[in-house]
């Protein structure tokens, strides 16, 4: 008896931890990505070196970074990677993601284009 909860609490835990494998305020909505300001995430098709931003300076202004947290940690498909301001920024499958500046919280997508696809799960 003692063993079978035990596995389950084990069980329960270990599905609570996949339900936090992205960043902090990160969410899903129909396969896309969302920042914690509910704004839609991108991945930039410059960025040719995994783990490395090409988006900096005006570019940076335009497509702002997700931002890390000094601590934060890889995890899983979610990665940091280090900017070349000093900044850290969240990746996904080593991707960079990015915000627009032109879009609102809440609402769609408007910077969709070949070099600015959404992030999809």
């Amino acid at each position: 008896m003692f063993r079978s909860v035990g596995l389950m609490v084990i069980g329960a835990l270990t599905l609570a931890g996949a339900a936090w494998a992205s960043p902090p305020g990160v969410s899903e909505k129909d396969g896309s990505f969302l920042s914690p300001d509910g704004k839609p995430l991108y991945t930039f098709a410059n960025d040719r070196t995994p783990g490395k931003s090409a988006c900096n300076g005006a570019c940076a202004t335009a497509w702002p970074p997700l931002a890390a947290a000094a601590g934060a940690a890889n995890d899983g498909d979610w990665t940091v990677v280090a900017r070349d301001d000093g900044g850290k920024q969240w990746a996904y499958k080593g991707k960079p993601l990015y915000t627009y500046k032109g879009d609102t919280s809440g609402k769609a997508a408007t910077g969709i284009g070949a070099a600015w696809p959404l992030v999809v799960k």
